[in-house]
């Protein structure tokens, strides 16, 4: 049955604002038709549905965050960064196999909730894609792969060969798997060619935590810092022949490219940009967790400027809970000086690859936002493009992925 949607906005956000617009959705869950009320068609037998006070626009793409992690919030609350860390991996080691789906159903959920129909996760568990194919949140998985020490690299690879062989029947167009060698202080430079390379002959995505604190930069620069101090202690040895920021150092290896996420992506200077751009690397920045951990924030009139692929993300509740999505935009839009449609752009992922604009023939992912706590009758289109920023997840009335509800406000 085809759905005819109508609203005092749309904001397809990769096209200019309607007022008084309308969604026509296909029986296969596309966009049929989008524009002026008054000119979209409702073909006999069509389900139709006004949402008052309210705005139509594209499901939002939280481009970092940690679903398997859901339910942790609270549970590490150091502030020192690398103890931070190897609290999450104790926190982790008291979950089992059936927490971490719990936990990664229960992320999915509460991201329809936010209005969000893609994400790009990282995990270790698996259990992120399974949610995700259950419930049919769309976006990437990537499945972490560790190990510090160069003599770990063949039993490292066997473990993640034998993980995404048991994850590869999960995988879908909608529901991608791709690998994560997750950070310089946590993957020596022999597992990052391996990854590298069978990404390569794979045609795999990857996902890589980098430039994130000033401790990163002083363990690949000098093999210096409470990263080195760590390795050092485990009788780990340390990467002396690297000599250079994280980002050249991944870029050694072989790790950058197209088809390369890189989150956070806070310690970087003016090479590092240029490399990201040349190697046409995408960046997810994840601005309030970077503030919660004191990293700093990313320069991201920079990489705009560079024309570097960028989205926004959450990062895990166990940074920052609760997670808001909308709040990340509008950090974002402070640090980077962006305008309100610039920064509703990040808001839903235009510029990362993946369906974002509602025109005909795209999916119908969308999100219904309520602004009834506004008069936007009147209000002109940029008006409406701030308040929808300064909205929160409690204002997510509907989401939809491909024409099908995914969440509807009780």
């Amino acid at each position: 049955m085809r759905r005819r949607l109508t609203a005092e906005w749309v904001l397809p956000v990769t096209a200019p604002p309607v007022h008084d617009g309308a969604v026509l959705i296909g029986t296969h869950g596309e966009v049929e038709a989008i524009g002026a009320a008054a000119e979209v068609p409702a073909p006999p037998g069509t389900r139709q549905e006004h949402f008052a006070g309210a705005a139509i626009l594209p499901g939002l793409l939280n481009a970092h965050t940690h679903l398997e992690l859901t339910g942790l919030a609270g549970a590490v609350t150091d502030d020192d960064f690398s103890r931070w860390i190897r609290g999450v991996r104790d926190a982790k080691a008291t979950l089992g196999r059936d927490d971490f789906l719990l936990a990664a159903r229960r992320g999915v959920r509460e991201q329809f909730a936010m209005g969000v129909t893609r994400v790009l996760d990282t995990g270790d568990s698996g259990a992120p894609l399974r949610a995700m194919r259950e419930l049919g949140m769309r976006g990437t998985y990537y499945q972490e792969v560790f190990g510090p020490d160069p003599a770990q690299r063949v039993a490292s690879m066997a473990g993640l060969l034998a993980t995404l062989a048991e994850l590869a029947d999960l995988a879908t167009d909608a529901q991608r798997l791709g690998v994560s060698p997750h950070a310089p202080y946590t993957v020596s430079g022999a597992l990052y060619g391996a990854v590298a390379g069978l990404a390569k002959e794979r045609g795999l995505p990857i996902a890589v935590h980098l430039a994130e604190s000033v401790a990163e930069r002083e363990f690949t620069e000098r093999a210096a810092g409470p990263f080195a101090e760590a390795w050092a202690r485990r009788g780990i040895p340390l990467p002396v022949e690297a000599r250079c920021s994280p980002v050249a150092w991944l870029d050694r290896h072989g790790v950058l490219g197209p088809g390369t996420l890189a989150i956070h992506c806070v310690q970087l200077d003016a090479a590092d940009v240029d490399t990201l751009r040349r190697t046409g690397t995408m960046v997810a920045h994840c601005p309030r967790s970077n503030r919660r951990h004191g990293h700093g924030e990313a320069p991201l009139a920079a990489l705009r400027a560079a024309g570097i692929p960028l989205g926004i993300g959450t990062d895990s509740v166990v940074s920052l809970a609760p997670l808001d999505l909308f709040a990340e935009a509008r950090e974002a839009m402070q640090i980077g000086g962006l305008a309100a449609g610039e920064a509703l752009g990040l808001l839903v992922g235009a510029g990362l690859p993946g369906p974002v604009p509602l025109s005909p023939g795209t999916p119908a992912d969308l999100l219904v936002l309520d602004l009834r706590a506004h008069d936007v009758t009147a209000r002109p289109a940029p008006e409406v493009e701030r308040l929808v920023l300064a909205a929160s997840p409690r204002d997510v009335r509907v989401t939809m992925v491909g024409g099908q509800e995914a969440w509807r406000r009780p």
